[in-house]
């Protein structure tokens, strides 16, 4: 290896998910620059521990680059379903090396080669570029995140009903993002993690009914699961998304998502949060 670790690129830095690191990173005594899109977010990244923040665009090469000067490593999470996503990454990569970025730390998805899967298949590329680098790297590849569930909470505890796009018998394993977040910091800046790839998973496989009976534990009433309409769950979105977000679904209904635990827990040497205990935090939280 080429030496410590002082200084750390977390980009995408006022993310709900990526967000998380920047605290990893701080408690660790790293100087941490936060690299944002919206100016107006740089109070909030500041306060959850990084030294400085950056204004950038994942599409302009220059502002890429000067974000990145200066720092020994890179944090990068794609945004979910990115419009050319491989090519994107492939220019972030591109641009720490042009930096003289010396490690590249890459959060995807588990199980990046299912080709039909378009928030899958746009990883691979992005990997390739990585391991071509030069640079030091690792690539996490988290299951599931519980924080998902997050937007499905308010409607349970009114309904008492959890309902998804795809089969009730589908099983997927599942991941608190802190967790992930706190591996991404621990490969940033401590070696035993360097030129590795590491599947990272919390649960054993669960259906929506295991789920919903764990909200229910949790509400202490009844839950039930239930199948939203596809076309229902994609309508928010814009076309060129409704469509990947409906083969995504239909993997589902086949395959389910599931991966294995023991990475995590030996990263950590702890056992990972529960869901129980992030569907508690749900519950405990005030209402909106």
């Amino acid at each position: 290896m080429s030496g410590t670790v002082t200084s750390v690129l977390a980009i995408g830095a006022s993310g709900k998910n990526a967000g998380f690191v920047v605290p990893e990173l701080a408690r660790r005594g790293v100087t941490v620059r936060g690299m944002v899109r919206d100016a107006a977010t740089t109070q909030r990244v500041l306060a959850q521990g990084a030294g400085e923040v950056v204004v950038g665009d994942l599409r302009d090469h220059a502002s890429l680059v000067a974000a990145m000067r200066g720092m020994d490593a890179v944090y990068y999470m794609a945004p979910a379903f990115f419009p050319d996503e491989s090519e994107v990454g492939k220019g972030v990569v591109a641009a720490a090396v042009e930096a003289g970025v010396r490690r590249f730390v890459f959060s995807g998805v588990i199980h990046p080669m299912l080709s039909r899967l378009v928030n899958h298949a746009a990883k691979p590329p992005v990997e390739e570029a990585i391991i071509a680098s030069g640079m030091e790297f690792t690539l996490l590849q988290p299951a599931v995140f519980y924080q998902n569930l997050s937007h499905a909470w308010h409607k349970v505890v009114e309904t008492g009903v959890l309902a998804e796009p795809w089969a009730l018998t589908t099983r997927h394993t599942r991941v608190d993002y802190r967790d992930v977040a706190e591996v991404a910091a621990i490969a940033c800046t401590n070696d035993t993690l360097v030129n590795g790839t590491f599947e990272l998973v919390a649960t054993q496989p669960m259906t929506r009914g295991d789920v919903a009976a764990l909200m229910g534990e949790v509400l202490g009433r009844d839950v039930r699961a239930d199948v939203l309409p596809v076309d229902t769950a994609v309508a928010p979105f814009p076309p060129a998304r409704q469509a990947a977000m409906a083969k995504m679904f239909a993997w589902y209904d086949e395959h389910g998502l599931m991966g294995n635990r023991l990475a995590l827990r030996t990263i950590l040497g702890r056992e990972p949060r529960t869901l129980r205990a992030y569907f508690e935090e749900l519950a405990a939280a005030p209402a909106h």
